[in-house]
């Protein structure tokens, strides 16, 4: 599987913060992953350099086997914040979607 992460020009992802990412999210989505051919992740301050409320944005795009992508989203205070509540979006969804393919 394919982790790509993506940012818009407020900010840089160090290796390590972008190792810390891709285990935040397998961490929610570990037992999808099979399933999965790709992940893409998008993070973005929306109002750059104003310090207002949830303003770090993550978006969160999951790549299937033969289906269509599923894209999630959150914003938070954090960017940490964000990720984590994307992936726990994901992981929702993940969770329907599967579930309901193995009742077919």
């Amino acid at each position: 599987m394919i982790f790509q992460i993506n940012t818009d020009h407020n900010l840089t992802v160090s290796p390590e913060y972008k190792e810390k990412i891709e285990g935040m999210v397998e961490g929610e989505i570990d037992r999808f992953m099979e399933h999965i051919t790709r992940i893409e992740i998008h993070l973005s301050d929306q109002n750059a350099d104003k310090e207002t409320g949830a303003d770090k944005r993550c978006n969160i795009e999951a790549r299937f086997k033969g289906k269509p992508p599923i894209a999630v989203s959150e914003d938070s205070e954090t960017y940490d914040l964000a990720i984590s509540g994307a992936a726990s979006k994901l992981k929702t969804i993940l969770e329907t979607l599967i579930g309901k393919a193995k009742t077919y």
